[in-house]
Order: structure tokens, then C-alpha cells, then sequence
């Protein structure tokens, strides 16, 4: 049997079939022990009181003796002889009768139970067959649809809603792919574009030393931002794949760490940067949570007002990092932490201008430690808070 309705089928059938023939059985032997004394005793009951009163008298004399004394009259043997044969006639055809209607009725059971096991397995597997058939019809262009089963609540159902939600899960995850690669294309196009551009147009005709020399340290500026990008496409990639060791790092020195190398650029751009380092062990890679805490900080240093401020705690409740900045709207920080998501258009090679990597980077390493991370605005006073936890923390 190659298909599922086909082994339903024939289960419930055989079920159904075996229940009819042992029911048909255990009828046929009851009826078969009781069948003789019920025949026997309608028939003596329909013989009339006054022919076995009189059936002796029809009987001879006898004048000698009988050998072997008999307890009743001949007569009466002679009845209850014929009672006899007419009991067991009656008794064979009953059950002849019996036999033949059961066949009769048991095979015509059998026909019933094996369409009404068909039908019943067609029922069942119905869900089954909606879902292999939205599986089959689904791709990058259709991942909208859901199966929206409308069944009771059962395993089936319950199957059907876990597809919808794997489905709902899929397309936000091809979604944000295709931004992405889309992103990642445009941003990487650029700096090339650029790069031709200063090749074509600065070096035409006969270039003096000065302009070789500017072209020059375009040409450079422009590597470094493109090779930024892809140092942080590559670290995106290696945080989504996992960890590959995992060993006891304290998070709280690194958290000085990368305050101490970040200081210059907070001390240029006139931010003040406080460090609540609190004892904090995480088993993972060194290298990605310093990566993590860097981008924190930066984060909080270059998205802030002149004279701002930047605090780092480090603790049981994990690391959390609060700046102060322009006032963000709660309802798009949530998009931060997208590759290439930024709350304001970037402008074209910025100094000290990011690729828009740093905080889906920081996710990205929180997830494969095992953690999460979530943003807050600070509202009225503007900035945004960061907080990232790992297992075990409250």
C-alpha cells in the first residue's frame, strides 16, 4: 500500500470487519445452545392437553407381562419420539437460516465498513493533504500564504498552526535577507563607484603632484570604508554561524577595555564616558563579546550631543549602556538593529561615519551567546539605552 489512506483504510476496515465477525459468532453460538429447548418446549406446549390424555387408550392391552417394565405408556414414548424429530428439524433449519442471513448480512457489513473506513481516513488525513499542498506551492514569492486550518482543536490543527508560524517566521527571515543583500549591494557599489570616479575624472589630463596626491588620499579613504564594511559583513556572518569555542570571559574587564580604546575619540568629540563594571563571567568567544562592547560604545559616543554623556554597567543583569543623543522615536528603534538600519540618511563618507552594521553585529553575537538584546528610548532627554543578557541573568 503506498498511501497513508490506504493503511487507514485498510486498518479501520480490518478493525471494523474483525468486530462484525467475532459479534456474528458470539450471536450464532447463543443462539445455537438455547435453540433445541426453546424449539422443544413451543412444540409440546402447541400439542393439545387432550390427545396426550387420550393417546394411552389408542393403545392395546397387553395381557402378558412386559419383560422390562417401562414408566411410561407406549403411547407416550411414541409423542414424545415425534416431539423429538420435529425439535431437531425445526433446530437445523433455524440455524441454517441463521447462518445464511448472518453471511448475508456480514459481507454486506463488510462493504460498509471498508467504504465508511475509506471515507473516515479521507476526514483524517484531510489537514495532511492541505499542508503538503500549501508546502508545495509555497516559495520566495508566495511565503504570505498561511493554511489557516479550520478544524477543532487536536494535534492536526495544532501541526497546521506550527506550519503557519514557521511560514510567518520564513518570510521575515527571507525578508531580511533580500534588505540585506540589497543594502549590502548599494553600500558596497558605492565606494567603487567612487573610487572609478576619482581615477577617471582626477587623474585626467596631466595631474600635478597636489592633485596625485589628494586622489591618492580619496583613493585610500575610500579602501578603509570599503574594507570596513566588509570586515563588518564578515563579522555579521561569523556571529550568525555560532561559536566555534567557548571559554570564561569577564565581561566586566572588557568593558574597560574597550571604554579605555574608544576614550580618544570619546575625548575629540567631547563625550564623557563612565564605566559601573560589576563582576559579569560569560562562557564565549572573547573576541566577539569585545567586539559587542566595542560597538556599544562607539555607538554611544558617535550618536550623542556635544558635552554628552556615555554610562556602561556591567553586572548579574548583564551589560547595559545608556548615552544621551537626539530624542528617538520609540516606535523605530526596534529597526536598529537590522544591517544597514539607520534613524538618519547617512552622509557620503561622514568622518568616523558607520556602515549602519554595528548594532545588528551586536545582536547577532548576543544570539549566539545565547542571549538577547533590547533597546529603549530615553525619552523627553533624548538618547537610547541598550541592554544585552545572557543565560542565567534576572
Amino acid at each position: 500500500m503506498r498511501s497513508e489512506r490506504a493503511r487507514l483504510t485498510a486498518l479501520y476496515g480490518g478493525l471494523l470487519v474483525l468486530a462484525g465477525a467475532l459479534l456474528t459468532a458470539v450471536v450464532y453460538l447463543l443462539v445455537q445452545q438455547g435453540l433445541y429447548a426453546s424449539i422443544s418446549t413451543a412444540v409440546t406446549t402447541a400439542v393439545p392437553a387432550k390427545e396426550l390424555k387420550d393417546l394411552p387408550t389408542a393403545v392395546p392391552r397387553q395381557t402378558a407381562a412386559p419383560a422390562s417394565p417401562s414408566p411410561l405408556p407406549p403411547g407416550v414414548v411414541q409423542g414424545l419420539a415425534v416431539t423429538r424429530t420435529l425439535s431437531d428439524a425445526a433446530e437445523h433449519a433455524a440455524l441454517n437460516r441463521l447462518l445464511a442471513v448472518s453471511v448475508i448480512v456480514f459481507c454486506a457489513y463488510a462493504v460498509l465498513s471498508i467504504a465508511l473506513a475509506w471515507w473516515m481516513a479521507g476526514r483524517v488525513l484531510r489537514p495532511v493533504a492541505v499542508i503538503t499542498e500549501t508546502a508545495r506551492r509555497l516559495s520566495g514569492e508566495n511565503l504570505h500564504e498561511r493554511i489557516a486550518l479550520e478544524a477543532p482543536p487536536g494535534e492536526l490543527k495544532q501541526l497546521a498552526d506550527t506550519f503557519d508560524g514557521m511560514l510567518g517566521r520564513m518570510e521575515q527571515l527571507v525578508s531580511a535577507q533580500q534588505r540585506f543583500a540589497a543594502n549590502a549591494a548599494h553600500e558596497l557599489r558605492t565606494p567603487v563607484a567612487v573610487q572609478r570616479a576619482a581615477a577617471e575624472i582626477g587623474l585626467a589630463g596631466e595631474p600635478d603632484a597636489g592633485k596625485v596626491a589628494r586622489i591618492r588620499a580619496k583613493l585610500i579613504a575610500v579602501a578603509d570604508d570599503s574594507e570596513r564594511i566588509i570586515e563588518g559583513l564578515l563579522l555579521l556572518a561569523a556571529s550568525e554561524q555560532g561559536l566555534e569555542r567557548q571559554e570564561p570571559v569577564a565581561v566586566h574587564e572588557v568593558a574597560r577595555e574597550a571604554v579605555g580604546a574608544l576614550a580618544g575619540e570619546a575625548e575629540e568629540r567631547g563625550v564623557t564616558v563612565t564605566v559601573h563594571a560589576g563582576p559579569l563571567t560569560v562562557p564565549g568567544d572573547a573576541v566577539l563579546l569585545d567586539r559587542l562592547l566595542h560597538n556599544l560604545v562607539a555607538n554611544g559616543i558617535r550618536h550623542n550631543v556635544p558635552h554628552g554623556r556615555v554610562e556602561v554597567r556591567t553586572g548579574p543583569d548583564g551589560i547595559t549602556v545608556s548615552n544621551t543623543g537626539p530624542e528617538i522615536p520609540p516606535d523605530t528603534v526596534h529597526v536598529l538593529f537590522e544591517p544597514f538600519r539607520r534613524l538618519t540618511q547617512r552622509h557620503r563618507h561622514a568622518p568616523g561615519e558607520g556602515a549602519g552594521l554595528g548594532m545588528s553585529i551586536v545582536a547577532a553575537i548576543a544570539r549566539a551567546h545565547g542571549g538577547t538584546t533590547a533597546a529603549y528610548a530615553n525619552g523627553e532627554g533624548g538618547g537610547l539605552t541598550v541592554r544585552v543578557t545572557f543565560p542565567g541573568d534576572p
